[in-house]
């Protein structure tokens, strides 16, 4: 009997972006981030491919991180983590030192640094340090966590290809200068393949490359900031005028692609996937024939809500499976549970279970269209190709070639170049784009928040006296490196890491670079720079206060009642954030005490109530403790990496770990668990905590229970769980503190 599974294509596009780590052209990187992830991800993601004769993927490559591939690969340039690996650890200062103690444990706790036994007791052993006393290590410790740091980086497929390193990895410490050397070596050898190997898939049609503006640009933002301004009070430049800089950059970017893979891309990822009708309008004049955004743009445009059961399956799919055309443009929409469940779900599972759940997925997807009119289906998975994979084993190889096997040897399964599917589609008009990001929908991680609203008027400020010397000076040799620099402080990773929410555990670094490369602009022109790029943002900005009046005792009903000793309370307002909205499982959260109780007051987001309940899904959150005056044991936080950057606050260690768990709308856990020696933790006894859940979560928790005599200092923090992965701290900078009375 005749099959009546209609054919389903699967566009797999794989996002690849790093951000400028330069102050100068010359100078070396201040983050090595590039390098690291160009030996563990650029290359291997490509040469999977020769295991799978039919299967196609499309690839998104921002011009400049091939401009920084070049500079490793063909430049030499350095970072600064290479530099002092290739130093003899006699030459190494004090700063050096304390640089390398700080920076080289860098790296995903479970996947790689566990499995090493001598970096993992280098690890243990810095763990067990206060202060950072650069004396914990003896010099041989030194050239090991050098050395380890680096080798943990390196993909599993290249100890194959390098016997040299197999060797490496083999010796497991005790290494030399000559090895850390060989090293780097190594990793460059590997980062000098990278853009050939592309450029072979590409003439073979096995791959299709696109690209996004050069510098990576929040394309909306400048060419119609009128649109996103919220309300006329904002403090955001009313024009910033950057028309121009936005289509320069995308076309740079175009031309770029064309001169290192030989073919001019079709295809424009718009960074953050952010979009609204002025980017269309433009990438028509640009000649470019198709984009891409997310499911919650195309829910906005078509008034249409893709609604998920239970188990995340959606239960009409047959929209979001369609091509659009806007403007004489093509449009695709991704699924956006997929990339999350790859990125943070999938790899707190064994590689064959995750690649067959979402085999399964998209299984259940394709059963959904035996109704549809339509022949031509495509399921777009885009998402980040980088930042993932270290929280896997094997580095994802396995759950990579686990799922590209189970479609490839799927008869009703295909996996396409997205330009040849949309030559053979016919893209249905879409009557209305609405505008927005592939977060929450909207552009606040990047703009309309008070620090980085003040860094674009930074950016508008310097652009302005650009413009003016232009205009009186247009044949000044320095013109295009001054407009260079002015490009890269138009990225969005600067105003991603300024303001809430997002922390980078390196903000300083983030603004100074930022800064930095303002200052370049001045002094490419022969201009005296102005005093207030010497200032750091980061401190121009004060926070308001969020500690409690005094003591009280408030009414703990879990209602959002009128009890007006909440008003002295100390509040947290949490932002959106790199999530979606429904994925926020509290909006603010208010804290105070007497002399008995510490109480805690949690404000539900309404958009997570709902979701959780329609899913069925456990929200968590957890409360983190200690005494600030008494020598107790203490054990670290147990979390899972999102991504290689570690908060600093996630390495503090505490006490008492208190964690609250919802499930359809009730309170169905409240544990009470403490630190014992060697970071460990044990369950203690929660009979005395007071947690009600009605329209808000209200908790009392006594002093007593948790170690915090009279006149003694509790250090505390929140941190919010999704899927069992603490995704984000509260406060995410300092530990709050109350004194006991």
């Amino acid at each position: 009997m005749m099959s009546q599974t209609k054919k389903l294509s699967i566009a797999f596009y794989w996002h690849m972006h790093q951000p400028v780590y330069q102050l100068s052209p010359e100078g070396d990187y201040l983050m090595p981030w590039t390098r690291l992830h160009a030996v563990k991800d650029y290359l291997d993601m490509v040469l999977i491919l020769d295991k799978f004769k039919n299967t196609k993927l499309n690839f998104n490559i921002v011009p400049v991180l091939l401009d920084e591939l070049i500079d490793y690969g063909e430049n030499n340039m350095h970072d600064i983590h290479s530099r002092l690996t290739i130093t003899d650890v006699d030459d190494l200062t004090d700063d050096d030192k304390e640089f390398i103690i700080n920076n080289f444990f860098d790296a995903n706790f479970h996947s790689m640094i566990l499995p090493n036994e001598e970096y993992n007791r280098l690890y243990q052993k810095y763990q067990l340090c206060e202060n950072n006393d650069i004396n914990i290590f003896s010099p041989q410790e030194y050239s090991d966590l050098m050395a380890l740091f680096n080798l943990v980086w390196f993909d599993p497929i290249y100890k194959n290809k390098y016997p040299e390193l197999k060797k490496l990895i083999k010796k497991g410490k005790n290494y030399t200068l000559e090895d850390r050397i060989k090293i780097i070596d190594i990793q460059r050898d590997i980062i000098r393949k990278i853009i050939p190997t592309y450029k072979k898939f590409v003439e073979k049609g096995r791959i299709e490359i696109t690209t996004s503006p050069y510098y990576h640009p929040i394309l909306p933002i400048l060419l119609d900031i009128k649109s996103i301004k919220k309300s006329s009070d904002s403090d955001l430049p009313t024009n910033l005028k950057m028309e121009l800089d936005a289509k320069m950059q995308t076309k740079m970017a175009i031309d770029r692609i064309e001169e290192l893979f030989g073919k001019r891309p079709k295809g424009i990822w718009p960074s953050e996937h952010c979009i609204n009708s002025k980017v269309m309008e433009m990438l028509k004049e640009l000649g470019i024939k198709w984009t891409i955004s997310d499911e919650g743009i195309l829910s906005n445009s078509i008034k249409f809500e893709f609604v998920r059961d239970f188990r995340g399956y959606l239960e009409d799919p047959y929209h979001l499976l369609k091509s659009y055309n806007y403007k004489d443009v093509d449009i695709i929409f991704r699924d956006s549970v997929i990339p999350n469940l790859i990125g943070f779900e999938y790899p707190n599972h064994s590689a064959e279970a995750a690649a067959n759940d979402l085999y399964d997925r998209i299984k259940v997807t394709q059963s959904k269209l035996l109704s549809s009119p339509d022949e031509n289906h495509l399921l777009t998975i885009a998402m980040d190709g980088e930042n993932c994979w270290e929280s896997y084993t094997e580095d994802g190889s396995t759950f990579l070639q686990t799922i590209y096997s189970l479609i490839e040897n799927d008869p009703t399964l295909e996996t396409v170049l997205i330009s040849d599917y949309l030559e053979k589609d016919t893209p249905k008009p879409l009557n209305k784009l609405s505008s927005g990001s592939w977060i929450n929908r909207n552009f606040k991680l990047w703009i309309d928040e008070p620090l980085k609203n003040l860094a674009w008027t930074y950016l508008k400020q310097v652009r302005d006296d650009f413009c003016a010397f232009v205009k009186q000076n247009p044949l000044h040799p320095n013109i295009e490196a001054a407009r260079k620099e002015l490009f890269i402080c138009e990225g969005s990773d600067w105003f991603w890491w300024y303001g809430e929410p997002n922390d980078s555990g390196r903000d300083n670094i983030f603004d100074y670079i930022f800064r930095e490369h303002l200052k370049n602009i001045y002094l490419y022109l022969g201009l005296e720079v102005p005093q207030y790029l010497d200032t750091p943002l980061l401190s121009a900005i004060s926070k308001p206060s969020r500690y409690p009046k005094g003591e009280f005792t408030p009414i703990l009903n879990g209602q959002e009642s009128d009890d007006e000793n909440w008003l002295n309370a100390g509040c947290i307002k949490i932002p959106d954030g790199p999530v979606l909205d429904e994925d926020k499982f509290y909006d603010k959260i208010c804290f105070g005490y007497d002399k008995d109780n510490l109480y805690l007051r949690f404000y539900i987001n309404e958009y997570n109530k709902q979701a959780a309940a329609n899913a069925k899904r456990v929200n968590q959150m957890y409360v983190y403790m200690r005494n600030q005056n008494k020598k107790q044991a203490l054990s670290p936080i147990r979390i899972i990496q999102k991504t290689e950057s570690i908060l600093p606050i996630s390495k503090e260690k505490f006490h008492n770990e208190m964690q609250i768990s919802i499930y359809n709308g009730e309170i169905n856990l409240v544990r009470l668990v403490r630190a014992i020696p060697n970071n460990l933790w044990v369950i203690t006894s929660s009979k005395n905590i007071t947690a009600i859940y009605d329209k808000v979560v209200d908790l009392s928790i006594p002093f007593d229970d948790i170690g915090i005599d009279k006149g003694d200092t509790l250090e505390f923090l929140f941190v919010n769980a999704n899927y069992g992965i603490k995704d984000y701290f509260v406060p995410n900078e300092m530990l709050l503190t109350i004194k006991r009375m």
